[in-house]
Order: C-alpha cells, then sequence, then structure tokens
C-alpha cells in the first residue's frame, strides 16, 4: 500500500512527458508506473488532468538576508513565496546577513533563525572574503554546500570582494572536498563613461561593460585549471563571454554556468529611465545579447537558469528618485521562477521539458543534491510542482509573498500557474491555499 498516488496525463520524468503515475511511500517516489499499469494501491490518489507534474524546482542562488537583515525579507517570506511558486529547494547566499556567514559562528546563526520558519528545504553557501581561509575547512565540517565569492564590490561592506591571491589560497581546500566555488564575475576598473544622468539606465548599463564580466570569467577558467577546482559562473549575463566558456567546458574542466530568469526576460533597448526596479549587476542588456544567452542555454553551454532573488526595502530600491546610481542592485522574482521563465520559452516555442532541466534536474547538481532531487524517479524524494501551462495572469502585489513586492515583474501578463506543491508527498500548497506550512529542512553536507 503506498501512501500517495499521483496520476496524469502530463508528467515529466526522465523518459520525457507521460501519462503516468508516481508512487509515494515514506516521502520518497516508490515507482513511476505507466496509466496502464493499475496493479497498485494507495491510501489517496491525486488525478492531476491535463496539468503539468514536475519535479520541485531547485534555486541554488537566494539572497534571504537573515538573521540581521530580516526587513529586507527572511525565511518566513522568502521561503513562503518559494513554495507558492513550486520552489521546494532553495540554497542561501552568504552576504546580506548580519553576521554574514563567513564564519562558523555566523553559520550557526544562521541555521538556528531558518530552522522553525522554512515551507521549502534550504541549504547554504559559505562566504569567501579576504583572510578567512582558516574558517573555510570548519565551515565545510558544519555542512555548507559550497561557497560564494565576488571579484567586485558586494554591495555589502562586510562581504568585501576578493582577489586572486586571496581565492590561490582556499581554491585547494575547497577542491580536496570536490565542493563548487560560486563566483560573482565583473572585474571593476574606472576606463568608464561618466554617468551624467543618475536616472538614465543606458547610462547605468555602460558603466557596468561586458568586459569586467569577460576578464573575470577568464581569470576564473585560469585558476579553475590550475586547481581543478568546482567553479560557478553565477548569473551570467554576457554573452561575450560564451565562446570561452565554451573552450573550457571542451577543455574538461569542471566549470558550470547560470544565467537568470531576468537576463532572458526583459531587453535594456526597453527599459524605461528611472525604473530602479530593474536594477542588479552585472545589467540586463540587450537584445541581441539576450538571443545569445537563449541559445547558449539550448545547447546546454549555459547549465541552468537561477532567479538571483536579491530583494531590499523600497527605500534602498530608490523608487521615488528612480536614482539607478543609489539603488540597491538586485531583483527580487523568487515566487516567478517558473511563470517568467516559461512565459519566455514559451514565446519561442521551446518544449516543457526543457524547462524541467533548467529549474529542476540540473540545478540540483550544483549543491550535490542530484541523487534526491530534480527527477520523477523511483527513489528520488517526493517533491514535486503541479502546474497548468497556458493559464495565465497579470503580476499584481497582491499575490505576491515576498515581504516586499517591489519587482519589475509587476504588471506583466504571465503564463504557467502554480497549481499545487508537494514536499515529501505532502501537499503544502494548493491553489493560494498553505495547506502544511514548515515543512521545509535545512539540507547540510
Amino acid at each position: 500500500m503506498f501512501d500517495l498516488a499521483i496520476r496524469g496525463k502530463n508528467i515529466i520524468t526522465p523518459a520525457g512527458l507521460q501519462q503516468a503515475v508516481v508512487l509515494i511511500k515514506d516521502g520518497r517516489i516508490a515507482d513511476v508506473l505507466t496509466m496502464r499499469n493499475d496493479s497498485w494501491s494507495a491510501t489517496s490518489t491525486i488525478e492531476t488532468g491535463d496539468s503539468i507534474v514536475m519535479p520541485g524546482i531547485t534555486d541554488p542562488h537566494v539572497h534571504i538576508n537573515e538573521p540581521g537583515r530580516t526587513e529586507w525579507e527572511g525565511f518566513e517570506t522568502a521561503t513562503k513565496a518559494a513554495i507558492a511558486g513550486g520552489i521546494t529547494t532553495l540554497v542561501d547566499m552568504p552576504l546580506n546577513a548580519s553576521p554574514v556567514t563567513t564564519t562558523v559562528s555566523a553559520f550557526k546563526k544562521k541555521l538556528a533563525a531558518a530552522a522553525p520558519q522554512l515551507h521549502t528545504h534550504c541549504g547554504f553557501w559559505g562566504g569567501i572574503v579576504p583572510g578567512n581561509e582558516k574558517e573555510a575547512p570548519g565551515l565545510m565540517a558544519a555542512g555548507v554546500l559550497g561557497f560564494k565569492a565576488f571579484l567586485t564590490h558586494s554591495g555589502i561592506d562586510d562581504f568585501p570582494n576578493v582577489s586572486a591571491a586571496d581565492l590561490e589560497k582556499v581554491m585547494p581546500l575547497i577542491a580536496a572536498q570536490g565542493l563548487p566555488l560560486l563566483v560573482h564575475c565583473e572585474l571593476t576598473d574606472s576606463d568608464v563613461p561618466a554617468v551624467t544622468d543618475a536616472r538614465s539606465y543606458q547610462q547605468y548599463l555602460a558603466s557596468r561593460p561586458e568586459r569586467w564580466e569577460n576578464e573575470a570569467i577568464a581569470l576564473m577558467i585560469r585558476l579553475c585549471g590550475q586547481f581543478n577546482c568546482r567553479v560557478h559562473i553565477v548569473h551570467l549575463s554576457s554573452a561575450c563571454a560564451l565562446a570561452q566558456i565554451r573552450q573550457a567546458k571542451e577543455k574538461g574542466l569542471p566549470l558550470t554556468v547560470e544565467t537568470a530568469q531576468h537576463y532572458l526576460y526583459f531587453q535594456a533597448d526597453t527599459i524605461p529611465d528611472g525604473q530602479t526596479l530593474f536594477k542588479c549587476a552585472p545589467p540586463i542588456r540587450n537584445g541581441h545579447n539576450n538571443d545569445q544567452l537563449w541559445s547558449a542555454l539550448q545547447e546546454g553551454l549555459i547549465d541552468f537558469v537561477a532567479t538571483d532573488h536579491s530583494p531590499a526595502t523600497p527605500a534602498l530600491k530608490q523608487i521615488e528618485s528612480g536614482d539607478l546610481s543609489k539603488a540597491w542592485g538586485g531583483i527580487s522574482s523568487l515566487q516567478l521562477a517558473l511563470p517568467v521563465l516559461w512565459t519566455a520559452a514559451r514565446a519561442r516555442s521551446i518544449p516543457l521539458t526543457q524547462i524541467a532541466r533548467w529549474l529542476c534536474e540540473a540545478p540540483a547538481r550544483l549543491p550535490g543534491l542530484a541523487q534526491q532531487k530534480g527527477k520523477i524517479a523511483k527513489g528520488y524524494d517526493a517533491d514535486l510542482v503541479v502546474w497548468d501551462p497556458e493559464a495565465f495572469f497579470p503580476v499584481t502585489a497582491a499575490d505576491l509573498y515576498h515581504k516586499h513586492k517591489t519587482t519589475p515583474y509587476l504588471l506583466e501578463t504571465l503564463y504557467g500557474v502554480v497549481q499545487q506543491t508537494y514536499l515529501g508527498g505532502e501537499k503544502v500548497y494548493d491553489n493560494g491555499a498553505f495547506t502544511a506550512p514548515h515543512l521545509g529542512k535545512i539540507i547540510t553536507r
């Protein structure tokens, strides 16, 4: 007798989109059978009809900001928004919290803050800053899933950027444990046009040129080869870097790359001046760049898509002034990860199975969860999302569970409505209702 059977016409399995029955026992997928096979019995059966049943989404790039800056977001609101968007596992970034997650003691404070509030499963990246290489072994032993570093100012003074010399000290330690090093790749310099209008998006774009990103990625490719350390390029925005990424992968270097929904959905050409909700770093670039990122994603050169959910208060976003030079750089989008990507992919006639690869299967590999998460297959965790790809909705503040409703997606019409989300076979979200709160678990290495 199985605990639950989920039966539907459109279940995304490793073999593709199938009519199937997903059988769940003790929080795991016990088997996946064809619809024709009725030799099973379950305590409860859910019929999903024409809806898509997909593995729960894994988002390994989320800034939750707790403890210390909970007024920006926090585990309660972030994970509630995530579960409403079909995200069942996320990994929290080490900066923006206070203290930042660069020491074992700070990591323990973060674990204590997170534990009672999680609506999704949640893992954690440790931080690499100048001089904390001696903390890395302790952070690994305490359970971080890998590390994050910046090559430019992070926006948080207590999370300073590293140099190549700093990374040379810590990468052998990370490589020895087989963990990934996630890197924000921009190498800044002063050889950029002066900003004369702080509200001009085109001037902001010119102030963070592709060159910065390309040179930083070249540095990380060199270090990746030198130390045979897993390197992950976060939020790739510059299509000009794709050639060197291709060469590195063809050499067999352990290099992976993500881009973000906003680089695939928006284009610099259409961003109005003074709209600070669009400010992020690296910046959103032009339409030709956007097309190249899509091509690289479809080819597999870019491994997956992650939100880089980076919320802030309306005051920090300088919404009233429209001053892009002073506004916090980050886009709030966690709850909308699936519909934003699907809306843009649908317009390009990209199949649903690709969405599952980019949001579920591939991102689960980065934090070492590929044998547990990201597939509807025997033995995997029964973390699932049921959604309607043909239903559409306008994004309104009232429908968002993020602490602040400040996002450039407001009033956009998106396809893909999440109907149900399951954690370990337990229905935790059902058409706007949170049916079993705080079932998320902490994930440690």
